[in-house]
């Protein structure tokens, strides 16, 4: 059995992500202080003084300086395969830790049938934002709330026996999982650039009899920006997971459910 440094490796993929690495780093040490954990950042090719901030203030850092800008996916798989936990936690650089993990940490490592753990997403005003979901079947794509979580804890935020719950797919800007089932399913898909790599990666763990976790009890911030290309990230990426999930005809009806859902956005943004 191959004997790992640490407890948890620490992923942040970062781009121009200077602004929010201070607030990142600090809740990671302040919330993290129970496991023996690294942290290994990968900077994909920043125009900002992210990689100067890192060095001069967190000289302990494992820091990967990308040639270029390798996307999410690419990104955090550099990233894990330099780093020497035995299991692995995604974070954005976007985030903030707001409460002690080990419960997303223990909740994996005592039970087995566990394949991956998500906690509770709060914007930058703490406010609940929805940060799991259902995996998408071929009509729902037509638009994308059409597989939201519809149960009322899932659409108030407000878990009131805070237990965790079974979910289809957590999102990856907090998502931790095994190594050994990272490596077995082959970490984040490289065809997907940013965004839906975790919604396949979820799938690709269920597919290994492991089920994906949310902890409503355990919380972090996350500040979601807007960012104009999401929308059109979203449908190439889920073009991607139909090609991959679904078979012919139902990767065709998913094909032709996005190119109306898309249709539909544009439409509906030019009147506006």
């Amino acid at each position: 059995m191959k004997k790992f440094e640490k407890e948890l490796s620490i992923i942040i993929v970062n781009y121009n992500g200077e602004k929010y690495l201070k607030d990142c780093l600090e809740s990671v040490y302040k919330n993290c202080s129970s496991i023996d954990f690294e942290v290994v950042i990968i900077d994909n090719k920043s125009s900002d003084d992210s990689i100067l901030f890192i060095k001069k203030n967190y000289p302990e850092i494992t820091l990967i300086e990308s040639e270029e800008n390798l996307g999410f996916a690419k990104g955090n798989n550099k990233a894990v395969a330099q780093s020497v936990g035995e299991y692995v936690l995604l974070l954005n650089n976007d985030t903030i830790l707001i409460d002690d993990i080990s419960p997303a940490l223990n909740c994996i490592v005592k039970d087995d049938t566990v394949g991956v753990v998500g906690i509770k997403m709060l914007d930058a005003d703490k406010k609940y934002v929805l940060s799991v979901g259902n995996f998408p079947s071929p009509f729902s794509l037509i638009k994308f709330s059409f597989f939201q979580k519809k149960e009322a804890p899932f659409m108030t935020g407000k878990f009131n026996d805070k237990k965790n719950i079974v979910v289809d797919w957590v999102t990856g800007s907090f998502l931790v999982t095994k190594r050994n089932y990272w490596d077995k399913v082959g970490g984040l898909d490289e065809d997907y650039f940013m965004y839906v790599e975790d919604v396949d990666f979820c799938k690709k763990i269920k597919k290994c009899d492991k089920k994906s976790v949310f902890i409503p009890a355990v919380s972090y911030i996350h500040y979601v920006g807007f960012n104009k290309r999401r929308e059109e990230r979203l449908i190439k990426g889920y073009r991607i997971y139909a090609s991959k999930h679904f078979n012919f005809i139902n990767s065709l009806i998913a094909k032709l459910c996005l190119t109306i859902n898309y249709a539909y956005k544009k439409i509906t943004k030019s009147i506006r």
